[in-house]
């Protein structure tokens, strides 16, 4: 019975991960590129993955305590195996600034 339940929860997982990843994040990122971002958006949208990603995760049992605890960022960064928030919007400007230099030359 035990095995059943946490086969479910496994899968409720899954895909809370996948719509978070194909649905949520690409909304929140639609025209990323052309933003003008600063550090306090930044730190906002580093707060709002991780909000979005423990709700997905939840909270983890800590063994020793025998309490529920939040997740870290080191595990999330363990558990959620594609690039932050971040490190995607940087990459999106810097490919579409190529694209638009590459317009303008050609």
């Amino acid at each position: 019975m035990a095995l059943i339940i946490i086969i479910i929860i496994i899968i409720i997982i899954i895909i809370k991960f996948k719509t978070c990843g194909t649905i949520v994040f690409h909304v929140v990122l639609y025209r990323c590129e052309t933003w003008s971002f600063t550090v306090r958006e930044e730190r906002r949208l580093g707060i709002y993955e991780s909000r979005v990603l423990r709700r997905i995760f939840r909270s983890k049992r800590d063994e020793v305590a025998r309490k529920w605890r939040k997740l870290r960022k080191e595990e999330f960064n363990d558990l959620y195996s594609s690039p932050n928030i971040i490190r995607v919007i940087k990459s999106r400007r810097t490919r579409w600034t190529g694209q638009v230099a590459c317009m303008k030359g050609g």
